[in-house]
């Protein structure tokens, strides 16, 4: 029985970096997730003035410290993979790089650290780290169903556009000429009535006719009655892409067809397919 080579040093470092399975690779992987987290929550801190100003020299030693930290590991990273390039193109490997470029940025870029909060994008390896693949795989079935409806989703949003381009032309009809109108051209009113069909209501322009009035509620109506089609289009998606296309087969016995590939009865008058 041949005995197996020893690991070297580049392969027990990937097991580490890369693997969670093993004790150390779990370590590992934990202290990097409690790293973001903290250097996160520097980020938010630094915003802060009054906290800026009192521990403003603490939290610029903690931002280089996690990103000479993480600019390690992205190295590291890009030396242990077999292909570097596929790893740096990855989602992760791009999450990763920009994690580290803001402070580089902030040298000649002011304000540009502000932007590492993007480094909590890297806690989505948690579902790695606590074994929880049922999450990311749900993920990725709502990710299917949101690509296969794409054209329907498309085709309903331009329509609401259209729609509230319409509203909004109306709405500056209506109120252009009245005293004290927030409606002064096309554009603005056109925001008006997305706002309002959406149903978001920011409240920072308002009808002042009656009819303007009118017309706003019946586009609130209206808003409640389409939020939910973009929800029923994706749900149709996800269940089409579970149970399968709809056969063309005709029923022998009614004549209708839309069965599932796998029905063995019609759906309208319950003879036996065959």
């Amino acid at each position: 029985m041949e005995e197996k080579e020893p690991e070297t040093l580049k392969e027990r470092l990937w097991r580490i970096v890369f693997e969670a399975e093993t004790p150390v690779g779990k370590a590992f992987d934990v202290i990097l997730l409690w790293a973001i987290v903290l250097s996160v929550l520097a980020v938010c801190l630094e915003s802060v003035e009054s906290i800026r100003e009192t521990h403003g020299g603490i939290l610029k030693a903690a931002e280089w410290f996690f990103t000479i930290l993480f600019s390690i590991e992205y190295v590291m990273r890009i030396l242990l993979v077999r292909r570097p390039l596929r790893y740096i193109t990855s989602f992760y490997g791009v999450v990763d790089l920009l994690s580290c470029l803001p402070t580089y940025l902030a040298i000649f870029f002011t304000g540009a650290h502000s932007l590492m909060v993007i480094r909590i994008l890297r806690l989505l390896r948690m579902f790695r780290v606590l074994k929880m693949v049922g999450h990311v795989r749900g993920g990725e079935t709502i990710m299917r169903g949101l690509l296969a409806s794409r054209a329907k989703i498309f085709v309903f949003f331009f329509t609401v556009f259209l729609f509230s381009v319409l509203a909004g032309t109306l709405m500056y009809l209506v109120e252009s000429g009245v005293e004290g109108t927030h409606f002064t051209n096309i554009p603005i009113s056109i925001y008006y009535a997305i706002v309002s069909i959406t149903t978001v209501g920011y409240g920072d322009m308002v009808a002042i006719t009656t009819i303007g009035k009118m017309l706003t509620a019946f586009y609130v109506l209206t808003g409640y009655a389409i939020i939910a089609v973009p929800t029923g289009i994706v749900t149709s998606e996800l269940l089409r892409k579970h149970l399968g296309d709809p056969s063309s087969d005709a029923c022998p016995g009614c004549g209708v067809h839309g069965h599932l590939p796998d029905a063995k009865f019609c759906r309208k008058c319950g003879d036996k397919l065959e």
